[in-house]
């Protein structure tokens, strides 16, 4: 019998409110106010998003960030940097003593990962997880890479076609897992490597060219443009088949709209942005 997860779509809104939503949502499920939740957003404007423990003026040119009018915001979640421009995001909320969630990062990862694998599946993509299955290939999971996300391999990533399609991140807090990530319809990968710093510009012609080959956006390989409703469509209906859930929508109360207000200020702050 499919059980009952909240689902919320907040469209499209800046980085602040973004990150806000989704630590409120933690913090919900968290108190027992609401059951698991699913959501899906955007952004606007187009936002650099960096790691928690990632070091911004080490990795990245914030001038050049503000150049180009993005936006720039901390997750909390790890991980490398991501631009949210043409992309679906999307966040589940869960707590960890869930009967369906094993109790390793890596595999709850995958189960949560079952929903992308589907919703590319109903997209019609050949969609499947990249597992390192030999020594080497776990090895090359510890060596470090470029700041930037999708650039480095990792356990149980979603591949079309032999390149790297979703970028995903996880952090368990207050007994809850929050796992969040980026499903790419389009992807501009001369604008994506201007915003890091890389020591000589060989190196990153380099590491740009290694991203062209590991990683490819929705449009990059379907026989049509899929616009982001039709992602929408798609994913919600991946997540309720491969968890078996039925979507009830979710609206806040006052005060919990109230509470993501509050972190909104948080997310905005330079010592939560530019603290490392």
């Amino acid at each position: 019998m499919a059980e009952t997860w909240n689902f919320i779509n907040t469209g499209s809104n800046d980085p602040y409110y973004n990150m806000a939503m989704d630590e409120a949502l933690l913090n919900f499920v968290s108190r027992g106010e609401i059951a698991p939740v699913i959501r899906f957003y955007t952004w606007d404007p187009a936002t650099l998003s960096i790691g928690y423990f990632q070091r911004i003026h080490r990795d990245i040119d914030i001038e050049k960030v503000k150049e180009k009018g993005y936006g720039l915001v901390r997750r909390q979640t790890g991980g490398r940097g991501v631009l949210h421009d043409k992309e679906l995001t999307y966040s589940v909320i869960v707590p960890e003593s869930h009967p369906r969630m094993p109790s390793t990062v890596t595999e709850a990862y995958r189960v949560i990962s079952e929903g992308l694998l589907e919703g590319f599946k109903h997209l019609g993509f050949d969609a499947y997880f990249a597992i390192p299955h030999t020594k080497e290939e776990r090895e090359l999971l510890k060596q470090p890479h470029s700041a930037v996300c999708f650039d480095a391999p990792s356990w149980y990533e979603l591949v079309v076609e032999g390149r790297k399609i979703a970028g995903s991140a996880q952090v368990r807090q207050k007994g809850v897992i929050l796992q969040h990530g980026s499903l790419l319809q389009d992807v501009d990968v001369d604008d994506l490597f201007d915003m890091f710093k890389f020591k000589h510009d060989r190196l990153r012609d380099k590491m740009k060219t290694s991203f062209t080959d590991k990683a490819v956006a929705i449009n990059d390989i379907a026989d049509r443009h899929i616009t982001i409703s039709e992602m929408e469509e798609a994913f919600a209906a991946g997540f309720q088949k491969a968890l078996d859930l039925e979507f009830t929508p979710l609206e806040l109360t006052t005060a919990q709209q109230n509470e993501v207000n509050t972190l909104i200020e948080k997310f905005k702050s330079d010592e939560w942005n530019y603290r490392k």
